[in-house]
């Protein structure tokens, strides 16, 4: 009997606000959405970081006639050796997992490959390209320890570690996901105002019925948990909601068109969705359950 009356003071606290309620779940809904893809935003981050780190080499080139750090002397076939005898040396090996080695033919044939069907491969020629040695780490973080060992000797002309052409792009999606993450705080904010303003008003149009419960001897929680559950349904409904949208646009727009646009890169499905959805619902929940509470336990004690 308790249970159906404070479920039907709940009902009754959502007709007579219906306006603010649906603004409350609008707020929540796209609040929540922010916080979702931030979350969404940094697992791609970490997915591609993962996905290059482990695709990505450390380049040794050497030197040619035309390179600007050789003076114009090419890289004879003794340096090339040593070059070879360093990475095979014990200090480097616990670090190398793989590495090859292509002749000058075959690194300007792999340029030649590479961009092939477009204006840059008619910039270069043969006698611009000298031997490379393409490297690939146990651990790419510990790229330094290749380019410290190999840069200084003779015949080589450049160490390059392919991360760090992708570094920029790294720190773009996480200053993004820093900026939805900010932009998702401030429309939390706003949406636990929204609720507590509307937990108030609620009990103020049921002021003469809280009146009453007092008077027959209603104990303050009894008071209090219909106007939490009002505020926790608006915000769940506004949680389902985000987590639609967030399906949606996993689903679709990665999935379907990223996917198919772009498939030199790693994405996030479906499987890092469902890991975060229990992050925006409980987030939702938990902020109503606090702003009601707040809200309404003040306006008793008024």
């Amino acid at each position: 009997m308790r249970f159906a009356l404070v479920m039907g003071e709940v009902g009754q606290g959502l007709r007579r606000n219906l306006s603010m309620v649906v603004s409350v779940v609008l707020v929540t809904f796209i609040s929540l959405t922010f916080v979702g893809a931030s979350a969404l935003l940094q697992l791609q981050v970490n997915e591609m970081r993962q996905f290059w780190s482990d695709r990505a080499q450390v380049v040794v080139y050497m030197c040619t006639e035309s390179a600007a750090n050789c003076e114009g002397v090419a890289a004879t076939d003794a340096q090339i050796e040593a070059v070879q005898a360093e990475l095979d040396s014990d200090v480097l090996q616990p670090f190398v997992s793989s590495m090859s080695y292509d002749t000058p033919q075959e690194s300007y044939d792999r340029f030649v490959q590479q961009f092939s069907g477009t204006p840059t491969a008619e910039l270069g020629s043969a006698e611009n390209f000298g031997g490379t040695f393409w490297v690939n780490l146990v651990d790419p973080a510990q790229f330094e320890v290749l380019t410290e060992s190999l840069a200084g000797l003779a015949g080589v002309d450049e160490v390059v570690n392919q991360l760090s052409y992708l570094a920029p792009i790294f720190d773009a999606l996480n200053a993004s996901s820093v900026a939805a993450i900010g932009i998702a705080a401030l429309m939390l904010v706003a949406a636990v105002l929204l609720i507590a303003t509307t937990i108030r008003l609620s009990a103020f149009s049921r002021r003469r019925e809280l009146g009453i419960m007092r008077l027959v001897g209603a104990s303050n929680a009894f008071i209090k948990t219909p106007f939490i559950l009002e505020g926790i349904v608006a915000a769940l409904i506004g949680s389902v909601l985000a987590c639609a949208a967030l399906v949606a646009l996993v689903h679709f727009f990665v999935g379907d068109y990223l996917t198919a646009q772009l498939t030199a890169f790693s994405f996030i499905d479906l499987d890092e969705v469902w890991l975060v959805l229990p992050l925006v619902i409980g987030v939702g929940v938990l902020l109503s359950a606090l702003s009601a509470q707040f809200a309404i336990s003040r306006y008793l004690r008024v």
